[in-house]
């Protein structure tokens, strides 16, 4: 199924999505009304602690969502088409033909046993391609990827090949049938960090050559800053702040984003003195407090935030979902961070 062009719209957009996994002990809300949006030619980082949703959100974009978990409502629209909508043969059309995704761990995400050559051809086979054409393609993208002598490269194992090549692979398998968008959930996290400029850099690389729109999951608010045009952070199943990179760096508006920006080493920092850290832990979705639910933890709190949990707000630089403007905070001091 191919996509129609956005006409002016967000080429992927999502839109107060709830999901909902259901259990012995009942059904629990992960996510509680996510709200997203990506454009071509644009890179959007998706952070946030572990458990705070970000993996669901992919999972729910791509169709992949595990046994149990059911989207309740909510939109997922790529090019103006509702993808919840969609029939499943329709949707593993646009899953790997339109949106491609690369996974954290290539040793898992690659089949050991199943030549580079093959597992890229397949990813193109599976949406129509002619084995003679997958062939050309799967030497053509690997190339792309920057990965030397791709005539050979098609023979080898997973085993034969260093971290970052395999990596590489996987973005190759990702974009071998040009896709619009390209999901990305935590590819550099098991590398060293000069294999992981080298994939950043890769990434940006096809994003602009391609126009591909490009969703990058992670924790790490460094790379963020270094690749990221917009980023939306998430807390307790939903998105609590969203805006332009630079300017959110600078200003956050959520005390939880700013608590997570200062907690990032810079080169203004005390040799092995503490970083600061958010106090205590990351809530459950199955026990959230009443009102906000980083209220428990907020430096910022206030008696209001018990009653009700705040909508996303406009804000100067940014939306948040915060009852208290950065300008009443007790204590705002800005953080540089690198790169922003």
């Amino acid at each position: 199924m191919t996509v129609p062009s956005a006409g002016g719209h967000p080429l992927l957009s999502v839109r107060d999505v709830h999901v909902e996994v259901r259990s012995r002990g009942g059904a629990l809300e992960i996510l509680r009304g996510v709200d997203l949006a990506v454009d071509r030619g644009e890179t959007l980082a998706v952070v946030g602690e572990s458990g705070s949703g970000k993996s669901f959100t992919a999972l729910t974009v791509a169709g992949l969502l595990p046994d149990g978990a059911t989207v309740t409502s909510g939109a997922v629209e790529l090019g103006g088409v509702d993808l919840l909508r969609l029939r499943e043969s329709q949707r593993r059309a646009v899953r790997g033909g339109e949106i491609g995704m690369v996974y954290q761990d290539s040793m898992t995400s690659l089949n050991p046993v199943m030549r580079i050559g093959r597992q890229v051809a397949e990813a193109l086979t599976a949406h129509g391609w002619s084995r003679a054409d997958a062939r050309a393609r799967t030497v053509e993208v690997l190339g792309e990827v920057g990965l030397p002598s791709p005539e050979r490269l098609v023979r080898l194992y997973p085993h034969q090949l260093s971290g970052g090549m395999r990596q590489r692979v996987l973005i190759a398998c990702a974009i071998a049938p040009r896709p619009k968008v390209l999901i990305a959930d935590e590819p550099t996290t098991a590398l060293d960090v000069t294999i992981q400029q080298q994939i950043l850099e890769l990434v940006t690389g096809l994003r602009d050559e391609y126009g591909l729109a490009v969703v990058w999951i992670t924790h790490d608010l460094g790379v963020v800053a270094r690749i990221a045009d917009r980023v939306a952070v998430m807390y307790a199943g939903r998105v609590v702040e969203h805006g332009a990179t630079r300017p959110l760096y600078r200003a956050p508006a959520h005390p939880y984003t700013d608590g997570l920006l200062r907690s990032i080493p810079t080169e203004a920092d005390a040799h092995q003195q503490p970083l600061p850290q958010i106090g205590g832990t990351p809530v459950s979705v199955a026990e959230l407090p009443p009102g906000c639910p980083f209220g428990p933890r907020c430096p910022q709190h206030r008696a209001m935030c018990d009653e009700e949990e705040p909508p996303l707000l406009d804000r100067a630089q940014s939306r948040a979902a915060c009852w208290v403007p950065r300008e009443e905070w007790t204590s705002s001091v800005p953080r540089a961070v690198a790169g922003a």
